[in-house]
């Protein structure tokens, strides 16, 4: 008897020490795979990232990823830049109901760690899944030097001005830039709050002709008819740089863009087009001196080629700038601002607050 109880004991021991063994093995590996979601995932092919990491994993049915680009630079010490990034990346998780957000952040490195911070405090907040990328911006604007080079002549204000960095031409060679293997788009300015699901700005990839490259939405101020005075003087029955409401082309606001990246890279026009001499034809035919970038491009591609450029609906790019409107075109202005419908993206342009709702 007295053998019987003490194998009994021994028995319980082991059983025991199994029992606890797997509760130790089961929860470690549990803590592995949690702590995996915040771990450096492997570069894109192609894209020459910085480093890529998982904000927050889900369980929950596959959803369709979408890629969203925006730029987020000399960040550090700038608390409205900061604010700019919190408001948009709040903005496009929480509205993302029927998409993964896939996010691609054009940085240089002081600027990626508070962005890695900014982004790690909305996924705690809002609890769902998006993935990150980072870009190294002066690798890309090495990548890319002449195509800014082919730019800055023509929409830049002066040398060393806001919008001569080369960071406001990048968006021109995105399709370069982004992986092979992604074939659809859209780059925001952080300055934009979302109010409605980003998946719905990816359907109207769907309604684009068959030689759209980019679609961007409508400039909401006079600053063609203002930079196209002369060409307007010379051509008076020309609707380049009227409101949209009178049956003009008011030009395109990048703010919002939208790429077809695989027809891009399958172009043979659009390489022609955004070579120097080619650009600087374009700029003298229609007496072009802008001061905004990518943008200047955009619009002059829209006025010459508008089979390339699709022109969104307003409400997705609702700009809210009213310096036009304090410097000689307060009677006109109102005209260009006309947007009717829902307003889907807020874009606080010029530093202009963003209405909460």
């Amino acid at each position: 008897m007295r053998v019987f109880h003490k194998v009994l004991i021994n028995l319980v021991v082991v059983v025991t020490f199994l029992v606890l063994f797997y509760v130790y093995n089961t929860s470690d590996s549990l803590l592995n795979r949690n702590s995996a979601d915040e771990t450096m995932a492997p570069a894109s092919d192609g894209s020459k990232p910085f480093a890529s990491f998982l904000v927050n994993s889900s369980n929950s049915t596959p959803k369709e990823e979408v890629d969203v680009w925006c730029i987020f630079t000399k960040a550090a010490g700038n608390a409205p830049m900061k604010y700019k990034l919190l408001t948009f990346s709040h903005s496009l998780l929480e509205s993302a109901n029927s998409v993964v957000v896939s996010l691609h952040v054009i940085v240089d490195t002081s600027s990626q760690r508070i962005a890695q911070e900014i982004l790690q405090g909305v996924k705690e907040t809002l609890k769902k899944g998006m993935k990150v990328t980072f870009y190294d911006v002066n690798q890309i604007a090495k990548d890319l030097k002449s195509l800014v080079a082919a730019m800055q002549p023509h929409f830049s204000s002066q040398p060393g001005s806001y919008y001569s960095d080369s960071l406001f031409f990048l968006s021109l060679g995105l399709h370069h830039i982004a992986p092979s293997t992604m074939t659809r788009a859209v780059m925001f300015d952080i300055d934009t709050k979302l109010r409605s699901d980003v998946g719905k700005l990816f359907n109207l990839f769907d309604s684009f002709g068959n030689d759209t490259l980019f679609a961007l939405a409508p400039e909401l101020s006079p600053v063609y008819r203002h930079v196209l005075y002369t060409y307007r003087s010379q051509n008076p029955t020309s609707k380049i740089g009227d409101p949209i409401v009178t049956g003009g082309y008011p030009g395109l606001n990048s703010g919002v863009i939208l790429f077809v990246l695989d027809k891009l890279r399958m172009s043979a026009q659009y390489p022609q087009l955004i070579q120097a001499s080619n650009v600087t034809a374009l700029a003298q035919k229609y007496s072009f001196k802008g001061h905004l970038g990518d943008q200047d491009f955009y619009t002059l591609l829209g006025f010459e080629h508008p089979e390339l450029v699709s022109v969104l609906p307003c409400n997705w790019n609702r700009q809210l700038c009213p310096w036009w409107s304090e410097h000689g075109y307060r009677e006109v202005m109102p005209q260009y601002a006309h947007c009717e419908g829902k307003i889907h993206v807020w874009h606080g342009n010029c530093n202009t607050p963003i209405p909460a709702s």
